[in-house]
């Protein structure tokens, strides 16, 4: 049961007004008469006892008009659909050292983050090794010294890719770091009120925890208490990588940096709360660890969508005519008032 147009029910305040004026004007006509005095003794007859059905009906007819205008409907076809989802949160890392050219972007040398948007978008929408998450509720949290929420669970796809093309290194010193403890912390933030039976989060990073007052392993018992699972990708080569940096003149240049990944701790953190680890080396490893992912196992959701509805309005309509046909019939013949 539905109403179509809900709005309509505000008529229904009109119902008390429309009736004070209406018994106000009545109690202005009167007749003058020289006494009473002599009818004061007469029996009251039945039809005298029964005036009040008259502001009955007419608030009657009133009242299912107004609902008859609402069109309340009826389900009749009822569809069931069957989806597969569970809960996702990806957690990536947008520390400068994510800037590292050492991973393929579409068959050329790009940066970390670059190949992780790629992969991220593959992973969502589908593509050559995955299926995509259509029936997933995925969301979106961000972090370097700061975590930042970027995107809650949804089911809007188009809008979560959106903000993930927004996505972009932190450029400011005081803000650069890797608080993948405080990451985790917010990831089990947006994870833990989700009704999915079964919740995900996938953290992305390529570095050392070197900032926050939480620890990974800290938030990573947290995510195990509430039953999240945590899966861990360190992104990057082994040894040394270029990364473009900004030199004294103002320009661009690359630089090599040592590559640093706490894979012990990264390990730890995954296998704690049931999850895995995987190291990304290249875009196709990157590629390779989302189509593992991907055949997560997943909770079955049913649920009813109504195609067609019958227009049941003629049902109060009708009655609410029949009422105020009576009403005006009654009005004019036995209980006419005079003048």
């Amino acid at each position: 049961m539905r109403l179509a147009s809900p709005y309509a029910l505000v008529l229904l305040l009109l119902v008390p007004v429309l009736l004070y004026l209406r018994q106000r004007h009545t109690a202005n006509v009167a007749v003058r008469y020289s006494s009473l005095a002599a009818m004061g003794d007469l029996p009251v007859s039945l039809a005298m006892r029964l005036r009040w059905v008259l502001p009955v009906l007419r608030t009657l007819a009133l009242v299912l008009c107004v609902l008859a205008l609402a069109r309340p409907q009826r389900g009749l076809a009822v569809v069931k659909i069957s989806s597969e989802g569970i809960a996702i949160l990806m957690v990536v890392d947008i520390s400068g050292s994510m800037a590292a050219l050492d991973l393929q972007v579409e068959g050329r040398q790009g940066s970390r983050l670059d190949a992780v948007k790629q992969t991220f978008r593959q992973f969502v929408e589908g593509g050559q090794h995955t299926r995509g998450r259509a029936g997933d509720l995925i969301g979106m949290v961000t972090f370097a010294r700061y975590p930042d929420g970027i995107c809650p669970l949804t089911l809007d796809h188009d809008t979560l890719l959106a903000l993930l093309e927004q996505v972009a290194l932190v450029t400011i010193p005081e803000e650069d770091g890797t608080a993948i403890g405080e990451a985790i912390a917010l990831g089990v933030e947006r994870l833990k009120d989700s009704t999915a039976t079964s919740r995900v989060m996938i953290v992305l990073t390529d570095g050392v925890n070197n900032a926050g007052d939480t620890s990974p392993l800290q938030a990573a018992e947290i995510a195990k208490a509430l039953g999240i699972k945590v899966y861990t990708i360190g992104a990057g080569t082994r040894g040394t990588a270029m990364i473009p940096v900004r030199a004294p003149n103002g320009q661009m240049v690359l630089r090599q940096m040592q590559v640093e990944m706490d894979e012990r701790l990264l390990t730890e953190v995954a296998t704690l709360t049931g999850g895995q680890y995987f190291r990304a080396t290249d875009g196709a490893t990157l590629q390779a660890v989302y189509a593992e992912i991907d055949r997560l196992e997943k909770t079955t959701n049913v649920t009813e969508h109504y195609q067609q509805y019958a227009e049941l309005f003629p049902l109060l309509l009708l009655p609410g005519l029949g009422c105020l046909v009576l009403e005006l019939l009654l009005a004019n013949t036995r209980w006419r008032t005079v003048p």
